[in-house]
């Protein structure tokens, strides 16, 4: 957005992650304490936003800023219009002061897919012109194919066997417990078969004390948080997010589809609308590993599966889900939203 000329801000809490990288990347940033719901927040928000009457909206991406927020437009004689962004296919309350939050105190709600749009309008009763969908994009430049053998020699892997790999947060809802439960089996079949856990959060000592008790610690890499993601999965030969949880479109999901590596996945969220069954991958049954199983061996003992599913999720990819088509679809957003379209 800023190299689209607008002027942007980003308000956060000191301890989030984003509040260093934004710095980092030279985004204009500020810190508020805005982390949970109160009123010191709801304070906060209201003195920033005296402080800069120039503001067009705001646009919010949680339940707790979204509430920060509103209570802080509701409070003041002019206050800019709100964006509400939803990530994740979680039930929203139909309570009256959520849907005073959704209906009226928010002038337009992004989803990250369809199918979160269509939920919000059957379940909430929120007008669909009230709501848009919008995939989060990702970097088309960063994200594309590479050499197999190079990435795996730069990430210091063996060149042969094959690779599997999922690329999340460490939460119980992505399912990894299932892939492990998975991955005893597939040994059998495959024994140099190597999974690759790359990302960090809260069920990572949780996730290390199974891989030892299935006896995986061989087999089972725990990579950690990496900023070099698109080199871990240009190094796969299968990607898999066994998730049961409420996704919206997972960007990891699109950024494998990107790199031209298959994708098998379960259909909770929106995951179908990236991950076409049997084109570009092939969907699965959440909180099954034995399909789950059965989809990654028929994957990986059939290279030419792979690189078919492989460029057709990399086609799909770069039509739909780049970031330049996201920037547009926001930007059109925004501009409506202010009063300027």
């Amino acid at each position: 957005m800023i190299k689209r000329g607008h002027k942007v801000m980003l308000l956060c809490p000191e301890e989030a992650p984003i509040f260093a990288a934004a710095s980092a990347q030279g985004v204009p940033v500020q810190a508020l304490p805005i982390a949970r719901k109160g009123w010191r927040g709801v304070k906060a928000l209201r003195h920033w936003l005296g402080a800069h009457p120039g503001v067009s909206l705001i646009n919010t991406h949680s339940s707790t800023d979204s509430w920060l927020t509103a209570l802080a437009c509701v409070t003041l004689r002019h206050s800019p219009p709100i964006v509400r962004t939803r990530h994740v296919s979680s039930i929203v309350p139909a309570n009256r002061p959520t849907r005073w939050l959704y209906g009226k105190a928010t002038r337009h709600v992004v989803t990250t897919g369809e199918a979160l749009r269509r939920q919000l309008h059957r379940d909430n009763g929120l007008p669909l012109e009230h709501l848009t969908s919008v995939p989060t994009g990702i970097d088309l430049s960063r994200f594309l194919p590479g050499d197999k053998a190079e990435a795996r020699k730069s990430l210091g892997l063996k060149p042969e066997g094959f690779y599997l790999g999922i690329v999340s947060t460490l939460r119980s809802w992505k399912g990894h417990d299932y892939l492990l439960e998975a991955m005893t089996r597939l040994i059998t079949e495959y024994p140099d078969l190597q999974l690759l856990i790359v990302g960090d959060g809260p069920q990572r000592e949780n996730l290390e004390g199974k891989i030892i008790h299935r006896g995986l610690d061989a087999k089972v890499k725990l990579v950690g948080q990496r900023d070099d993601v698109p080199l871990w999965l240009n190094a796969l030969d299968v990607f898999t997010l066994p998730s049961y949880g409420e996704e919206g479109v997972p960007q990891a999901i699109m950024q494998a589809m990107a790199c031209g590596v298959p994708v098998v996945s379960t259909d909770v969220g929106a995951i179908s609308e990236a991950v076409k069954d049997g084109e570009t991958g092939i969907m699965v049954a959440p909180r099954d590993s034995i399909a789950l199983t059965v989809a990654l061996s028929r994957l990986l003992a059939d290279a030419e599966l792979r690189r078919c599913m492989g460029a057709a999720g990399f086609e799909r990819a770069r039509e739909r889900f780049g970031s330049e088509v996201m920037l547009d679809k926001m930007e059109a957003v925004f501009i409506h939203t202010a009063g300027r379209g």
